[in-house]
């Protein structure tokens, strides 16, 4: 027999399990988010938005399950290892990633924590990755392009400015932009143009490089993908104006910035993608069996009032497969 004082003793311990199991089920998990670019990017800042509310529906409140560790690195590759450093002390439960500089950071700072990258290019030639089909190890995530795709991007700048015959190439020197720069190379003799690339390194050495281009005639400019090219996208942009390049660019916030075209997947699509992978990875699933994924959307650009100050006459053809016209 069950005495009185036993029994609402035992009724209080009942009533405490669904307490208790939802505390433990409530624990918070860590994420940590390091990105190419400064906490003050206005055109970029979206790109988080997009994330943490793709969590939100996914289950993941910040603040009662989950705790988001931001760190924002810019172009700076020492801070890229020092955040990488820094979060993976924090044992987080998986690391989002944005470019392939700062997923080989994490990397070498740690083989174990998971990461999803976003916007790393060439993940496989890399080495980020063993397959994109099965990853393989602690990383998986989102490519930001297809090779093939940047020679869409002399097409294009042939198609807006047919009368160029030499391109500046605006790359990064990673393995990963060297892949961009030869599907180029690779296509500019079937455009009859000659290229000539430069290495965004610093603000300096972009301004000598793109001056001395266009002391010749005939000249227009492509910027490929790249923290670095990203960071100091305005001052690109000036000089593409200052030197009356046409220019086509990898991303849509040059266009916003002043600049004449861009052809790139859409930006933010794959942050709330990633945040899927996020919870499969909380959930228990491996990096290493979650397949890479390519963009399957991309976006074409164009700012009718750049292209109109270069004296440019936008072919009707391509402002109507134009996905956003900029007046």
């Amino acid at each position: 027999m069950i005495m009185r004082r036993d029994f609402f003793t035992l009724l209080g311990g009942a009533a405490a399990w669904p307490l208790a199991a939802r505390a433990q089920q409530e624990r918070i998990r860590r994420v940590g988010i390091l990105v190419n670019w400064t906490e003050d990017d206005s055109e970029l800042s979206p790109n988080i938005a997009a994330f943490t509310q793709a969590l939100q529906q996914l289950g993941w409140s910040e603040g009662r399950n989950i705790q988001l560790l931001r760190r924002f690195a810019g172009s700076s590759n020492d801070r890229y290892r020092e955040f990488a450093a820094e979060l993976v002390a924090r044992a987080p439960d998986v690391i989002v990633t944005a470019g392939g500089s700062i997923t080989a950071a994490v990397q070498r700072a740690s083989s174990a924590v998971p990461i999803v990258f976003v916007g790393a290019i060439d993940p496989l030639g890399a080495g980020y990755v063993a397959s994109l089909a099965k990853p393989g190890g602690n990383a998986t995530g989102f490519a930001a392009t297809e090779f093939g795709i940047s020679a869409k991007w002399l097409e294009l700048l042939k198609e807006i400015a047919p009368g160029v015959k030499r391109v500046a190439v605006v790359r990064n020197t990673t393995i990963a932009g060297g892949g961009q720069f030869g599907a180029i190379q690779a296509v500019a003799s079937s455009f009859g143009v000659e290229l000539r690339p430069v290495e965004p390194r610093d603000a300096d050495e972009i301004q000598r490089a793109i001056a001395a281009f266009a002391r010749e005639p005939d000249g227009g400019l492509i910027v490929t993908s790249g923290a670095a090219a990203t960071a100091h996208r305005a001052l690109i942009v000036m000089l593409a104006a200052r030197y009356r390049l046409p220019a086509v660019y990898s991303g849509r916030l040059f266009v916003t910035a002043g600049g004449l075209m861009s052809y790139r997947f859409d930006n933010i699509e794959p942050y709330r993608l990633a945040a899927g992978y996020v919870d499969r990875i909380l959930r228990g699933e491996q990096p290493a069996d979650l397949p890479v994924q390519a963009p399957t959307r991309y976006e074409t650009a164009i700012n009718l009032k750049t292209a109109k100050a270069l004296g440019l006459t936008v072919p009707p053809s391509l402002a109507a497969r134009a996905d956003e016209v900029i007046e």
